[in-house]
């Protein structure tokens, strides 16, 4: 558990305060609620920490999506663009926003496919690995994740970045 914590957050210190945290929620909820597939909660609910984190942490340059994916594209470029005015920061500010509500209205699969492969960098194989599932059905999470936030984010493309 905590090499998978570790491979996923850059601080081995935040990694130690999550795996410990995942633990101590296992503790709580097994006491309240004897939890039947133990290793399956634990790395759901690391994942979940992992996912957290990330999100507290957005410093953290958003990376490119392939040009084909167009609209994605275009708006990941402006949140890893290193252009620190105040009139970019607040524009990046609002498109965060408007990204997490997209994100969020996604299934947990497919916005955590996402979220490992576009912001934390994972390959598929490597979640495939780590969670046992197929790539191939990784890579159809992702797909349809994609596909929502291309029509989700097409308006703020518009109204924000064709001028």
């Amino acid at each position: 558990m905590g090499a998978f914590i570790a491979r996923r957050v850059p601080s081995p210190d935040e990694a130690e305060d999550i795996l410990q945290e995942v633990f101590l929620r296992y503790v709580q909820t097994d006491a309240l609620n004897p939890v039947a597939q133990v290793a399956a909660w634990l790395f759901r609910t690391a994942r979940n920490r992992i996912i957290d984190y990330g999100r507290k942490h957005r410093e953290c340059a958003f990376p490119q999506v392939d040009e084909e994916k167009g609209v994605v594209s275009e708006i990941t470029a402006l949140l890893s663009d290193d252009d620190r005015s105040p009139e970019m920061e607040f524009l990046r500010a609002m498109v965060w926003e408007e990204v997490e509500k997209a994100l969020d209205e996604l299934p947990a699969e497919q916005r955590d496919i996402f979220w490992l492969t576009e912001v934390e960098g994972f390959s598929f194989r490597e979640l495939a690995e780590d969670t046992g599932i197929p790539v191939a059905t990784l890579l159809s999470r992702k797909h349809y994740a994609v596909k929502h936030l291309r029509s989700r984010l097409a308006d703020l493309y518009e109204a924000f970045l064709s001028c």
